[in-house]
């Protein structure tokens, strides 16, 4: 996955932590599938307060029905089928057919705008720790409390108007955040001002938010589709965004998947492997930068800023290593009836339910089984007091009233 600064934190057995959209997800993975459970605010003592372009169903009505698996599903962004994107992106660009095969299962989160927005900003002449302790800071003094795990609280987003109070911009200076208090001080009281839905409006309407029924986006064009352009000039206006924060948000936070940031790194990839750095070209100016993104959408087309993010992290020297050995990933599945075993690697994504438990499954490949087999995946049912999602007997899920109050002693 791509372009998160929440703060996950890691438990001893394994999973992975978060408050998002008034709730703490928690997640872990095996080698077959992606597990998730849900805790969600108590209403009397910590009722949620999702960010404002935070889908519908995260509002009050989140006690009443669970969406977590439908939350799972659109913030990991599990749709698209990785396997036809890598080929086709490959088929148009010999430098990705080399170098991305090495990192497979590079996807896009689908952010809320709001929080790309803060983080995007906070990324400004920053590293990716700084920016999610200054996430976290924020949620921890302007966000509310939604619940514990243990002993360890859990925040949520702030939404912008938490942001706009005349004390904010000192006591974000107080707390590390430097030039960027401002811009996050000024940028929340312009968002407040429009009308709420404003960051909303400019989402690509092909990637709405949780809830919401896909629309045609329009036709693709060299600088990207009209709605791209609109959103990523809309932006520019406010405090702290410049062109590249600007693409950011409008890929990460409005799935714009044609938005190409181009930083220093990216930069430099564009002069090692697509022949920039000469000419008109020589150097990083808006003309250039427009004409690196330009460059990129007709390689890659829609999807041109999602390609660019799986070279970014194939560059990455955190993950040079990597280019070096081919990985596979391969499930095998033992038919005991044809006394063979069957080599399955996953096409598209399921999400699969089973009692207390939910879990979604990623393959590469097609495979054809005997017809008397039938493959059958099950996982241990654990026990976690603090992480609940309860179901009935038939079925139908229900919710268990789980206490998240302060932790006695």
């Amino acid at each position: 996955m791509s372009n998160d600064f929440k703060s996950w934190r890691k438990s001893e057995d394994n999973i992975w932590s978060c408050a998002l959209h008034g709730r703490i997800l928690s997640l872990r993975q095996d080698a077959t599938h992606l597990y998730y459970r849900a805790l969600f605010p108590n209403a009397l003592t910590a009722p949620p307060t999702p960010p404002s372009s935070a889908p519908p169903s995260a509002d009050g009505t989140a006690l009443e029905v669970d969406d977590t698996k439908e939350l799972v599903y659109h913030y990991l962004n599990l749709g698209p089928n990785l396997t036809e994107l890598y080929e086709l992106w490959s088929s148009a660009d010999r430098n990705f057919e080399k170098k991305a095969p090495k990192f497979a299962g590079v996807r896009i989160l689908r952010q809320d705008a709001w929080e790309a927005l803060v983080g995007f900003i906070c990324s400004s002449n920053n590293n990716i720790i700084r920016i999610s302790q200054m996430m976290e800071k924020l949620c921890v003094h302007y966000g509310p409390l939604i619940g514990y795990i243990d002993t360890r609280p859990y925040y949520d987003m702030p939404s912008p108007a938490r942001l706009t109070g005349p004390k904010v911009e000192g006591h974000l200076r107080e707390l590390g955040f430097g030039y960027r208090a401002k811009y996050l001080h000024q940028t929340a009281t312009m968002i407040t001002q429009q009308d709420t839905r404003w960051l909303d409006s400019l989402r690509n309407p092909e990637s709405p938010t949780l809830g919401h029924a896909k629309c045609s986006a329009g036709g693709m064009l060299p600088g990207g589709r009209a709605g791209y352009r609109e959103a990523h000039e809309q932006l520019l206006a406010l405090q702290g965004v410049g062109p590249k924060v600007a693409d950011c948000v409008c890929l990460m936070g409005l799935g714009w998947e044609e938005a190409v940031p181009v930083d220093t790194h990216v930069w430099q990839i564009a002069q090692r492997d697509y022949n920039f750095g000469k000419g008109k070209h020589r150097s990083l100016t808006k003309a250039t930068y427009d004409a690196v993104g330009d460059h990129f959408r007709t390689l890659w087309g829609k999807e041109a800023g999602w390609a660019h993010s799986v070279l970014f992290t194939a560059d990455l020297r955190a993950f040079s290593e990597r280019l070096s050995s081919k990985i596979e990933i391969k499930a095998e599945i033992k038919d005991e009836d044809a006394a063979g075993v069957v080599s399955k690697s996953v096409t598209n994504i399921k999400i699969k339910e089973e009692d207390g438990f939910s879990a979604s499954s990623e393959t590469i490949a097609k495979v054809k089984l005997p017809p008397s087999t039938s493959v059958k995946r099950e996982f241990i049912e654990e026990s976690n007091p603090a992480i609940s999602e309860g179901y009935t007997d038939r079925g139908k899920r229900r919710r268990q009233k789980t206490s998240v109050g302060r932790p006695k002693g």
